[in-house]
């Protein structure tokens, strides 16, 4: 057992006596007090950095291996940087960072790749002296002529935008506040669409058009009045139309408009139907429709506007299949690309329009990830794609669908020596409970030590349908080379296995994933990876429920815990609807006004399922301006397990006092946060 240091006790925090109460129910909740919207109480600032200092004494022995893991991580990533170019008309486009520098450089050049660069925006300058900053979104007019691009300096995802005069190196006074970040122009070059979020809840809501300008106010073009449903703002690839996008956890809807008369009424494609998903692509003015229409796993069919809205008029391009789930389509002049999933892998297949076959694009390992790239020019024989496993870096092929001929355009670079061929990743099945199949990706470091005598540390996320692919990690190198194996377990509540996958991780069914997690940490054991008394458990966000509920479950399984911006007070979040994504997600977790579901979320709700017992060594995380899950449920959680649990093994909690849900931003102080994680683990690792 590795103890707290007796000489430097932990802050306490007050409690204050408060219920909630519902359905009859009261819960006790001293903790509520922690709660602090406007994030400047001074008693909440003051305990938020008591644990930040109380986790600095218990990782100061660390703080040497913590420095090391950062230069070796760091050490790995190449000073400067090029992304592939990809051409728009007669311009190529790129990013790249320069030495040492944290954020990109936007530029392109004329004609052709030798000629001299123009650089947009260098985001460096613009990040200068803000302690964060952010941008999600650049978007360039038809004419080539303005940049718009986003910016965020606090970490709650609002984004403002700004433009800039790329003839004369001039800003526009066009600033716009409180956005989502998107900037979609119509084809006349000045004007554009863009999503501003509600002020208190922060979803997006509504579409403005604006007139660059103009000092008319900005038409509002669309307000969503339903606030379990998303709206977002996108052009199609052929910039000849542009979609709001509203979509909820089960239905959406998408509203067109013809981009060269962007005064127009957006008209909606097919009204929303409970139950129905759906997306669009558009090649020469004929729509394809990714659909689940009578097909769980999605198909594609294909329509023009005029008979859009019947959905038994549409022509089935690609059919249902029960084993392959589709994520995404690309409409190219001569074939239709498809992203989908079979047997948990994530490939592309092309079709070919004329003779009606099909092909995947082959990989030459056993477990990776494969993914649509950036296409803009839809009459091409060549599509990009992005490629990627736990043993290659990010790869970027151009791969010729007449003569299946595939070009590497672009594989990031690992410095210091690093040789593919030392590192071993696979894939496993392991037999849950109750009889499903979860599958495992796997990755370590050959070496002499036996594969059952090494630290695991195995990760998930497991909710919204949201797929953890096995990638490449610079960071988790350092991890490999100190002989821990890493595993990826793709429980229920993800796609891995299509759509029924997630169905089965859900709603009432939601306890199938905390119990895949625990079944695949015994599983790994028993299949001889891992040492049982070196186990490690790591998930974020809803990731970080799963590592509350199983601790809750079986805390006699993980010698440590990293819970990564933890959603752990549930039922408390679920009922406030002032809260950013509460209400877009009851069909995820239930709606707790409802009894059935506030029971059923009672009985795994972190937070409230804590009680007196030994809990695993914890490093927690959050960020003071996180929007996602705010940074008082992780701190509550800390409160409550400090109070309660009955063992003396360490419980910290780092809280960045500058950031949001996505932590640190800049390319390299990101991985300051990753190293100070994995030095937590080398301390357990270490001591005994």
């Amino acid at each position: 057992m590795i103890k707290t240091p007796e000489t430097q006790s932990p802050p306490k925090a007050k409690k204050i006596p408060y219920y909630h109460e519902e359905h009859g129910n009261k819960r006790y909740d001293p903790y509520h007090w922690l709660r602090d919207d406007k994030r400047k109480a001074p008693d909440v600032i003051d305990y938020l950095i008591q644990e930040n200092s109380y986790t600095d004494v218990i990782l100061k022995e660390q703080k040497p291996i913590i420095d090391e893991l950062y230069k070796e991580m760091v050490g790995r990533l190449p000073q400067k940087e090029v992304s592939v170019p990809y051409k728009i008309d007669n311009y190529w486009y790129y990013s790249r960072f320069d030495e040492g520098k944290e954020y990109p450089i936007y530029a392109r050049k004329y004609k052709s790749i030798k000629a001299d660069e123009q650089i947009m925006v260098d985001m460096n300058n613009r990040a200068k002296d803000k302690s964060y900053f952010a941008s999600n979104y650049q978007a360039i007019s038809p004419n080539h002529k303005i940049l718009g691009f986003s910016e965020d300096v606090t970490g709650r995802r609002k984004y403002t935008l700004r433009f800039k005069n790329l003839e004369t190196g001039k800003y526009y006074d066009d600033v716009i506040e409180n956005t989502t970040g998107a900037i979609v122009w119509a084809l006349d070059n000045k004007t554009f669409f863009y999503t501003i979020k509600h002020p208190i809840t922060l979803l997006p809501y509504r579409v403005y058009r604006h007139e660059l300008g103009s000092t008319q106010k900005d038409t509002l073009v669309y307000e969503e009045t339903d606030d379990t449903f998303y709206t977002s703002v996108a052009a199609t690839t052929s910039k000849n139309y542009i979609i709001i996008s509203l979509t909820s956890t089960l239905s959406s809807e998408m509203l067109v408009l013809d981009a060269s008369n962007p005064k127009a009424e957006f008209k909606s494609f097919l009204p929303r139907e409970k139950g129905h998903e759906y997306s669009l692509e558009e090649l020469n003015d004929e729509f394809y429709v990714l659909t689940n229409w009578q097909a769980q796993n999605f198909r594609i069919m294909k329509t023009d506007l005029s008979h859009a809205n019947d959905k038994n008029s549409w022509q089935e391009v690609i059919a249902h299949d029960d084993s392959t789930l589709i994520y995404d389509m690309q409409a190219l002049k001569n074939k239709l690309a498809i992203e989908q999933r079979s047997n948990g892998v994530r490939h592309i297949k092309l079709f070919d329009y004329k003779n009606e076959s099909s092909k995947k694009i082959k990989a030459d390992e056993e477990t990776y990830t494969m993914y649509l790239g950036y296409n803009p020019d839809q009459s091409s024989d060549v599509i990009r794609y992005g490629y990627v496993s736990m043993t290659t870096p990010f790869t970027v092929y151009d791969y010729d669908m007449n003569t299946a001929k595939k070009t590497l355009m672009k594989r990031d670079e690992v410095l210091g020596g690093y040789d593919d061929k030392q590192f071993k990743s696979q894939r496993t099945t392991v037999v849950a409970r109750d009889g499903a199949e979860v599958p495992v990706s796997i990755v370590y470091k050959k070496s002499e030590t036996p594969l059952s005598e090494r630290p695991i540390l195995v990760y998930a996320y497991g909710s919204y349908g949201h797929s953890v692919d096995p990638t490449f990690s610079y960071a988790r190198l350092s991890l490999l080379d100190r002989d821990f194996i890493y595993a990826i377990a793709h429980v229920r509540g993800s796609q891995a296995k299509g759509r029924a996958w997630y169905e089965d991780g859900k709603l009432l069914k939601k306890q199938n994933t905390f119990n895949d997690y625990v079944d695949v940490t015994k599983g790994l054991i028993t299949q001889g990876f891992g040492d049982k008394d070196k186990v490690f458990g790591m998930g974020g966000s809803a990731g970080g429920l799963l590592m509350g509920a199983v601790i809750n479950m079986n805390v006699e399984l993980y010698k440590g815990i990293i819970a990564a911006v933890p959603f752990v007070d549930v039922i408390s979040t679920m009922l406030d609807e002032s809260i950013p994504l509460t209400t877009g997600e009851f069909d995820e977790w239930g709606n707790p006004k409802d009894k059935k579901y506030y029971d059923y979320m009672l009985s795994y709700s972190p937070y409230d399922q804590v009680t007196a017992k030994d809990y695993p060594n914890m490093l927690i995380t959050t960020g003071l301006h996180d929007s996602q899950v705010q940074y008082w449920e992780p701190a509550k959680w800390l409160a409550k397990l400090r109070d309660v649990k009955t063992d003396d093994n360490i419980l910290i909690m780092r809280t960045n006092m500058e950031a949001g849900h996505g932590g640190t931003s800049g390319r390299f102080q990101a991985y300051k946060e990753t190293a100070e994680e994995y030095g937590f683990l080398l301390k357990l690792l270490n001591e005994n």
